[in-house]
């Protein structure tokens, strides 16, 4: 009964989400709690609550102090050169900003943490996809599928709780996994070159004229990162008398083009308001020193990541804004995406302390499990990673890996699988596992691109589980699994 009802749980929440009949919020705190109550487990319902915000509480706490500091990095310039180098090699061509997109999420997410790169990714490229009009769900579907598949470097977080699960070591499962990740990588961005040819025919010719347009005043601690008005400074029309340029939808060599490059070449055309007062180019160095130094502390585990992120964000507000009208103003800036990321992974703290705590998690991973037809058993590196995309994706990476995994190792060693293979194929599934609802960085991805979050699941389930059967099928050709 409790695996029946724990996938009847899951399926009601991604249905009313993806329907948009309620909001994640709601549906992570509601749904759980009424099933909580079907199972005749409502007395607990507390116990259950509070032992979830508990286990989320350090990952609340790092999300909050991340964005308070990614958010200072922003206003004062640090990514700026970021924008401007993506720009020059973007211009207004929608398949170029696409793949820009992926190839700037795949480099970022060596830090090893989903949030700064979806911070750091989304504020560099969200202007340019609102400036072409272009649909924000494929930004966040690259985005999320190219750090899912960066998340199995050994300090991102999959591979290291396979190797404590079973008690091998990291590197003997990342390191020969190389090859079918590197696949996966390329899955990614021919992905994301396919996305922007369809976004380039849908858009169709545009002149540069077309692709300008203001940027509202409640789009400012994004766009205009913390500056006073949220304008930038792109005031230039195309040349060539009637304006009509392609731009876009040709692809290259167009008046369009050439004038976002010379734009973008003398600071005319900026995603980040090269005027904003928030501007601290004397600190820049210090600004990409500290930040350099915090990742480096994060990778190397010298303090725990929200104790960094704590520290930094003191620090950075501090030296930056040494006034302390200042220093409120730029926590106010970006309060409306500490509230929003927190609260949902506060509300994703209901939503998993019931799963674990009622016994739908286990329940559920043990009829799974049970449900492997014997004849499988030599197989079972490819049944742990076929059963590593979902089940990455409906429940926490502690709970597969800790829960899970072991399980599935056992049987594989029975018929003469090797650990080694089944933590190997384990982490098969990550691409799907970074746009879970039970992962707290998705909503910070979601919620600064301004996505719904159904619209969000509806469009990249389908390219990320095929992202993660190219690494599983690369794992079984190159014979690492």
């Amino acid at each position: 009964m409790l695996t029946i009802l724990g996938f009847v749980m899951i399926a009601t929440f991604l249905v009313l989400i993806m329907m948009k009949k309620m909001s994640p919020i709601a549906a992570l705190v509601l749904i759980p709690a009424l099933f909580c109550v079907f199972v005749g487990k409502g007395a607990h319902l507390g116990d259950y609550v509070l032992d979830g915000i508990g286990n989320l509480a350090p990952t609340a706490a790092m999300l909050m102090f991340a964005i308070v500091y990614f958010g200072v990095m922003i206003d004062v310039g640090l990514f700026d050169p970021v924008v401007r180098g993506i720009l020059r090699f973007c211009k207004a061509d929608p398949m170029r900003i696409v793949v820009g997109t992926a190839v700037l999420a795949a480099i970022v997410s060596l830090d090893g943490d989903g949030s700064t790169t979806f911070m750091i990714t989304v504020s560099a490229m969200y202007p340019l996809y609102k400036r072409l009009k272009m649909s924000l769900v494929v930004m966040t579907g690259v985005a999320a599928t190219a750090n899912g598949v960066m998340n199995t470097l050994p300090w991102g977080g999959p591979t290291a709780r396979a190797a404590t699960a079973l008690k091998v070591d990291a590197a003997d499962i990342f390191v020969p996994m190389i090859p079918a990740l590197a696949m996966g990588l390329v899955a990614v961005f021919l992905l994301s070159y396919a996305l922007g040819l369809r976004e380039r025919k849908r858009l169709g010719t545009l002149s540069l004229d077309e692709v300008l347009e203001k940027e509202t005043a409640d789009e400012t601690v994004l766009v205009g990162a913390g500056g006073d008005d949220g304008r930038t400074s792109l005031t230039k029309k195309t040349t060539g008398g009637s304006g009509s340029g392609s731009g876009a939808g040709s692809g290259s060599g167009t008046d369009a083009e050439a004038e976002v490059e010379a734009a973008a070449d003398d600071d005319g055309f900026q995603g980040l308001d090269p005027n904003r007062l928030t501007l601290r180019p004397k600190l820049y160095w210090f600004n990409a020193a500290l930040t350099v130094l915090l990742l480096t502390a994060m990778i190397m585990e010298w303090l725990p990541i929200p104790a960094l992120f704590l520290l930094g964000a003191a620090l950075a507000l501090t030296v930056n804004f040494p006034h302390m009208p200042d220093q409120k103003a730029r926590i106010a800036a970006h309060a409306e995406n500490v509230l929003n990321v927190t609260g949902m992974v506060f509300a994703a703290a209901v939503f998993t302390g019931v799963l674990t705590g009622t016994g739908m998690v286990d329940h559920m991973a043990d009829w799974l499990v049970d449900a492997i037809p014997e004849g499988m058993g030599p197989h079972m590196g490819l049944v742990t990673g076929l059963l590593s995309i979902p089940l990455t994706y409906f429940m926490s990476n502690d709970g597969f890996y800790f829960g899970v995994l072991p399980v599935l190792a056992e049987a594989g060693q029975a018929h003469g699988v090797s650990t080694l293979e089944i933590a190997r194929a384990s982490i098969a599934g990550q691409a799907l596992h970074m746009s879970s609802p039970l992962v707290p960085a998705v909503y910070v991805l979601v919620g600064m691109a301004k996505v719904e979050f159904g619209d969000h699941t509806k469009f990249t389930v389908k390219w990320a589980v095929l992202t993660s059967l190219v690494v599983l099928g690369a794992g079984i050709l190159f014979g690492i699994i």
